[in-house]
């Protein structure tokens, strides 16, 4: 699955004083088993099977490194929001949106992976794209979208 090689993952910004700085986004979750999640989410992508960096914390890096999604054991580290299921509901008010250039492949893994999914292909009436829904291991809602054709020629700037 190639992201970031879509469109930019990261935001530029010019700071008042003419600096350039890079912004970027690492969404974090709370996960019982990090080795089991960090293969079910390369599963999904696509990805070679590879270990987290620790059994208590893994990134799911695109091919070009963008950080996707890192993963951190409930109760680890003592984070306010992660110590525990039990008091943080997995995904309440969270959605993870993921737009994909393999969007068919990316479908027939999803039914590999879960007995059923959330919400069953169809085209997203605001942006004319084809999407689906499932729930990770842990719960989370996970949302697959599919580039445009507009945008996987680069004709379009990603939304």
């Amino acid at each position: 699955m190639g992201l970031a090689s879509l469109g930019p993952p990261l935001r530029l910004v010019v700071e008042a004083d003419g600096r350039n700085v890079m912004k970027r986004t690492w969404t974090i979750i709370g996960v019982s088993d990090v080795p089991s999640s960090f293969k079910w989410y390369q599963s999904l992508f696509g990805q070679p099977e590879t270990q987290p960096a620790h059994s208590f914390f893994g990134q799911i890096l695109d091919s070009d490194g963008t950080v996707l999604l890192c993963l951190h054991q409930w109760g680890a580290h003592e984070h306010p929001s992660l110590t525990s299921p039990e008091t943080a509901t997995p995904g309440n008010g969270l959605l993870l949106f993921f737009r994909v250039d393999d969007f068919d492949r990316a479908l027939k893994r999803a039914r590999a992976l879960v007995a059923r999914l959330e919400e069953e292909p169809n085209t997203n009436p605001n942006t004319g794209t084809q999407e689906f829904a499932l729930r990770d291991p842990d719960g989370y809602y996970v949302m697959i979208s599919a580039f445009s054709s507009l945008e996987l020629m680069g004709s379009e700037a990603p939304a």
